[in-house]
């Protein structure tokens, strides 16, 4: 089990290919070069806003609005306490994300197996892009050997100078951005007492899941029982592991079949579950 508070993580600025100002905190990595590679990160538009064209990603993203609403694409909206799945290789945007907007956002790799490129390997490439170039809009302009300007994709040009590599799609397995409204779930009994869960999906032959988990006051919910990473955010409430307590904004990651590791509620508590490909 990994447990990072926001709390206790410093805030940084990121997104050096878009337009905007946007501060993340990254609570939780993956492992570069695996499959399962990802990025839990609370973030926050700062002064203006932050905006991106119309594009898409070789890797899975899940979005919970939690303080605004997210314009992710010509009159669609994510609203406040929604979800947001975006799959691999799916074109979405423009975004233009207004002064305020607060997200939770889980990046990782997709059922394709390409994997995920850690933001700390895209700010260090773009680094290197920008003594040879500019971003612009979302889009990466150099002058090529010939001394012709050239335009592209901001995100192509990271992804390819970073792996050596032309950044491939797969076959996108959704048509588009999967919007869900947790409050139109019911909450189902999970078989412990005290413990309910909306499962809002399951997505890929990867079953990728997204789900909240409600702990009435010292129930305990079992973590780390899945057959690949669980993710837990602390939406609301309070727990303890062991002697140690959380509060809200806390984040939990437990790897493939780690558990069952004994989550107990001190207060009513709504987690946010992820259940990462299985690979």
């Amino acid at each position: 089990m990994r447990v990072s508070k926001a709390s206790d993580t410093d805030s940084e600025l990121v997104g050096t290919m878009r337009e905007g100002v946007l501060a993340q905190k990254h609570l939780l990595f993956g492992e570069d070069g695996s499959p399962n590679n990802y990025d839990l990160n609370m973030g926050r538009a700062g002064e203006g806003g932050w905006r991106t064209p119309r594009h898409r990603h070789n890797f899975d993203q899940v979005r919970y609005i939690i303080k605004g609403s997210l314009p992710y694409a010509e009159g669609k909206v994510l609203q406040e306490g929604w979800v947001g799945y975006f799959p691999e290789s799916v074109h979405y945007g423009p975004q233009d994300r207004s002064e305020g907007l607060e997200t939770l956002v889980l990046q990782f790799g997709g059922a394709s197996g390409f994997g995920y490129l850690s933001v700390a390997q895209r700010e260090a490439t773009n680094a290197v892009l920008n003594e040879k170039g500019r971003f612009s809009k979302g889009k990466y302009i150099y002058t090529d050997a010939n001394g012709e300007e050239q335009t592209i994709d901001g995100s192509a040009a990271c992804f390819e100078h970073a792996t050596g590599r032309k950044l491939e799609f797969a076959t996108p397995r959704y048509e588009d951005v999967i919007a869900m409204n947790p409050a139109a779930y019911d909450w189902v009994d999970q078989g412990s007492e005290g413990v309910a869960v909306k499962w809002l999906g399951s997505f890929t032959e990867r079953n990728a899941r997204i789900a909240f988990v409600r702990l009435d006051e010292n129930a305990a919910y079992g973590a780390g029982e899945h057959p690949s990473i669980e993710i837990l955010f602390l939406a609301k409430g309070r727990v303890a592991v062991g002697d140690q307590e959380y509060g809200p904004a806390t984040a939990f990651e437990f790897l493939a079949n780690e558990g069952p590791i004994a989550i107990r509620a001190l207060e009513p508590t709504e987690f946010l579950c992820f259940v990462l490909p299985k690979f």
